[in-house]
């Protein structure tokens, strides 16, 4: 877990101590967290393989509470308990091994006292400097020379990462340190060896503006999560076609004269962000984009099974969270759950399989282009890539578009004129506009050529394009989760049903198939990848 905003994170820095006395390592994470920390680090110099179960309890408190948990020197322990990151020494490995070995989203930190250290650190792969010790500390045996608040400054005015103020921090100095250049501070024995653990970090959390947590329990047993996810579906399963639903061995549907399936999976770090989608909002869209192919297939939601994979650091009110978004989903197109599973696995993850039934006798396919037809999409491009572009740089002039990456819908509403009107050849919008163009057109047996002067640009979008240099054009190409509806046919078709499609503009022409599937592909422009790393 990476963090949106570091520097909060970095805020009320706790950092363990492996010799406090009747205070085990794992009661001083439980207090620090429970008093507002935002980040932890497992510090322990004369560390052992036997110790492995005390750090992995750590790193699930951490987690459970959505709070980074960092190691201190050791690369390897860091990977093998897959922390968040790692915290280096002047005399501990290189950050550039840190990097190599962690991989592009640990957080990596690094101490520094001296304007002579900051010169020979390697700040290119650190991600924030621990500077101190600003005031005399006993925690650390070898601790270096005392640098005051007048060193604190100077490093901070020098160092073009976030700073935190280490050595001798406590609840009355967090102020002081923070006016002079630290955007956290640090604390160690403060608080593990305070008379009160409890009382010492409340203090030390109030003092960096940190609200205490409520306490959470991972969730353990299976059959008690799926009773509390399904409770509720009765008064909608009655209206439903379904007579049999969630909680027995299986499902039991009324006649579905032309049943419809489809599949898909959202996974944590892949297709979704915990630190950037709420869970409501994880389960809503994760409906969405499943009924989104039966909307590209012209068949009416009926119901979707969800099978739930769960890290075991997760609280039960979490999980009932993201059903609550799932229901919301279900509720707004008249379509049930129909059952699941609930298992336990490294990540959140919900496998989907959606339940649909045609709207009438046709069926559209990929492979249904003709030459001569054009290609249009029902609405605007490119928006969600822009929102996720927003996430990524933390940009919050733009809600609209995160709102368009976040909260997509499926387009039954277009699907329906699609299907009156007998337009053959439809998909929905995931991977892109030159994706799916691509996938239309090796289906089809033909060649796509864009029509870029066409092309609708969102008035938004195109603030925002200009705001980043982009071009609007290429953006809308390479695309990605606007969940639109692709499709072509006749020009006198659409000219007919425009009405119907207010937003539906013209993206390209099918030509004879050449060695190109897509002819005027500018260079560089590649479709959307569901490979997020953020988790």
């Amino acid at each position: 877990m990476r963090p949106l905003n570091l520097k909060e994170a970095l805020r009320f820095y706790f950092i363990t101590d492996p010799d406090a006395p009747a205070v085990s390592v794992v009661k001083q994470v439980e207090t620090a967290i429970a008093a507002g920390a935002t980040i932890v680090e497992y510090r322990n110099k004369t560390f052992s393989s036997s110790m492995i179960e005390e750090v992995r309890a750590a790193r699930n408190l951490c987690s459970l509470y959505r709070v980074p948990f960092i190691v201190n020197d050791n690369i390897l322990l860091a990977l093998a308990v897959k922390a968040d990151g790692v915290h280096l020494g002047q005399g501990d490995e290189s950050p550039v091994s840190a990097r190599d070995i962690l991989g592009e989203d640990a957080i990596i930190g690094a101490s520094v006292s001296t304007p002579a250290e900051l010169d020979k650190t390697y700040l290119a792969v650190s991600d924030y400097l621990g500077v101190g010790p600003v005031f005399q500390t006993s925690a650390k045996q070898d601790a270096k020379p005392v640098i005051g608040i007048d060193g604190l400054r100077e490093m901070a005015k020098l160092s073009p990462l976030p700073v935190i103020a280490i050595g001798g921090i406590t609840a009355g100095r967090v102020e002081q340190c923070r006016k002079n250049g630290a955007v956290g501070c640090a604390v160690m024995s403060g608080v593990a060896r305070a008379a009160s653990i409890d009382t010492a970090a409340s203090e030390f959390g109030k003092a960096c503006g940190c609200a205490p947590r409520k306490h959470k329990a991972p969730w353990k047993d299976e059959f008690g999560v799926i009773a509390r996810l399904i409770r509720g579906w009765s008064k909608a399963d009655k209206q439903s076609r379904i007579i049999v639903g969630p909680g027995d061995d299986a499902a039991l549907f009324s006649r579905l004269d032309r049943p419809v399936f489809s599949t898909d999976t959202q996974r944590q770090g892949v297709h979704f962000s915990r630190d950037w989608q709420t869970l409501p909002a994880i389960g809503k869209k994760a409906v969405e984009v499943a009924f989104s192919d039966l909307a590209a297939s012209y068949a009416v939601p009926v119901a979707v099974f969800i099978n739930l994979s769960l890290p075991r650091d997760m609280a039960e009110d979490e999980i009932a969270g993201v059903y609550d978004g799932v229901k919301e989903a279900l509720f707004a197109h008249n379509a049930v759950l129909g059952g699941g599973n609930v298992s336990s696995g490294p990540e959140l993850c919900l496998d989907l399989f959606a339940v649909g039934e045609a709207m009438g006798g046709l069926i559209p396919l990929r492979s249904a282009a003709k030459v001569g037809e054009r290609l249009y999409a029902t609405g605007p491009l490119g928006l969600a890539r822009a929102g996720l572009l927003c996430l990524e740089k933390q940009d919050k002039g733009f809600s609209g578009l995160v709102e368009k990456f976040v909260c997509p819908r499926a387009r039954f509403d277009a699907a329906r004129v699609l299907e009156q009107n007998r337009v053959a050849c439809v998909m929905d919008i995931s991977d892109g506009l030159a994706g799916d163009a691509a996938h239309i057109a090796a289906a089809s047996g033909v060649s796509m050529v864009f029509s870029p002067d066409h092309f609708y640009i969102d008035p938004v979008f195109r603030q925002f394009c200009k705001a980043y240099g982009l071009c609007p054009e290429n953006e809308i190409l390479a695309g990605g989760e606007d969940y639109e509806l692709l499709f072509s046919c006749d020009r006198k078709v659409f000219e007919q049903m425009r009405a119907d499609l207010p937003g539906a503009f013209e993206v390209g022409k099918c030509l004879p198939r050449e060695e190109s599937l897509l002819i005027n592909l500018p260079d560089g422009v590649r479709s959307f990848s569901h490979g997020l790393t953020a988790s």
